[in-house]
């Protein structure tokens, strides 16, 4: 059976491990739903038990990147070890915890990562790039305002790529071009 003629059993079992998953991580809606993501009403809607309408692709993905898995792991792997599997990735010392532990050269940076390593494992590649690019800075502006910042931006770049593909794209364009004007040194202007 393929992926997407999963029948609502299979829905079901899916929402179920995503749910186990959530709470095994002390996620609450609102974590889950930035973490992964995705809005507050899908969010809500995985984590409600009951019957569960099918999952969609993208919302399949997102919870398992959340959870620093691939599609198929979160599909096919059996709860059990999707569980163990966690517990090793975010024990701490876990592979990605580590490595971004010994990435880290600015103290109050190792111990945000010691102390947050949930969050930690939810930054992609380039922005804890960004983050150890921006080390020197972390004691006039703190590693929570600079973590906050990427959530942030991150959060509002997968909002403007939703809004983009709506009938809002022409006010978005607007939006941007307007926000853009402002920020651009007078010569620059193209």
């Amino acid at each position: 059976m393929k992926h997407s003629d999963m029948g609502p059993s299979d829905g079901n079992e899916l929402a179920l491990k995503v749910r186990r998953l959530v709470e095994e991580r002390g996620w609450n809606q609102e974590e889950f739903a930035r973490i992964a993501r995705i809005n507050r009403h899908t969010a809500r809607q995985i984590l409600l038990p009951g019957p569960q309408r099918k999952l969609r692709n993208a919302t399949v993905l997102a919870c398992a990147r959340a959870f620093g898995l691939n599609v198929s792991e979160l599909r096919d792997l059996p709860l059990e070890r999707l569980l163990s599997r966690m517990a090793k990735a975010t024990a701490p010392g876990g592979d990605l915890s580590r490595w971004r532990y010994q990435e880290a050269t600015h103290p109050e940076l190792k111990a945000w990562i010691e102390r947050n390593p949930d969050r930690a494992s939810q930054l992609d590649e380039a922005d804890f790039r960004e983050l150890l690019a921006l080390q020197d800075n972390l004691s006039s502006l703190g590693v929570e305002t600079l973590i906050g910042r990427l959530e942030r931006r991150r959060r509002l770049l997968g909002r403007v790529s939703a809004i983009a593909g709506t009938e809002y794209l022409d006010l978005l364009e607007q939006l941007v071009e307007l926000l853009y004007e402002k920020i651009q040194p007078r010569g620059d202007k193209a």
